[in-house]
């Protein structure tokens, strides 16, 4: 009987330990999991080669006298546009996630538009003009990503301040640390901001939303 005892107390922590490692396993296993699920990385982000084949031209130009203007350059049912648009998030991988679709397109902005300068007097191009020519300023990335993401059904807006533009998408589904009442600022012209970042140095400016 008692050697009986002491095998059983000797067999007390070995259970324990591997009770232990048992639930070690099962959350590594179930914490990626949903860690994906709530917030999810496109697995590629497309270049300008990847999606642009398609034959096109610049579009329409409208003049730009006000912020209130931006909104004629705003044409997501254009097939180009929508046809970009379903390149990029195709090749994002992202399982039908609206916020996964929100960062591929995001971050192909951000990647492949190189941040140029307009002229003294205000230009701004169409999205067709900007993804032609793989360049253009805060206001040529924002018009361009505004037509992407409104293109596969996102809402956005346009955020102006002092000197600056950028576009916020509505993700009510998106991880509070990205929203803003639903709202997920995405600028793309800022060097160091990632996905629902805005430049701190403009934290406290005044906006107006258009």
């Amino acid at each position: 009987m008692l050697d009986e005892l002491e095998a059983e107390k000797k067999k007390g922590p070995l259970h324990l330990i591997l009770g232990v490692f048992l639930i070690m396993v099962v959350l590594a296993l179930i914490i990626p999991y949903y860690a994906v699920r709530l917030d999810p990385v496109p697995k590629y982000i497309a270049t300008i080669e990847d999606v642009s084949s398609l034959n096109f031209e610049y579009g329409d130009k409208f003049e730009i006298n006000s912020n209130t203007d931006f909104i004629k350059l705003l044409n997501p049912s254009d097939e180009i546009i929508k046809g970009i648009a379903d390149r990029v998030v195709v090749k994002a991988e992202c399982g039908g996630n609206k916020v996964c679709y929100a960062k591929s397109l995001f971050y192909f902005v951000k990647g492949n538009i190189e941040y140029v300068n307009d002229p003294p007097t205000e230009y701004v191009k169409s999205a067709r003009e900007t993804l032609l020519n793989g360049a253009g300023d805060c206001d040529d990335s924002s018009v361009l990503l505004a037509n992407l993401l409104q293109s596969i059904g996102i809402n956005t807006r346009f955020v102006f301040i002092p000197g600056h533009v950028y576009v916020e998408a509505y993700l009510p589904e998106a991880l509070s640390k990205y929203r803003d009442n639903g709202w997920v600022a995405l600028d793309a012209t800022c060097q160091y901001c990632e996905f629902g970042d805005i430049n701190y140095k403009s934290q406290k400016d005044d906006r107006t939303y258009i």
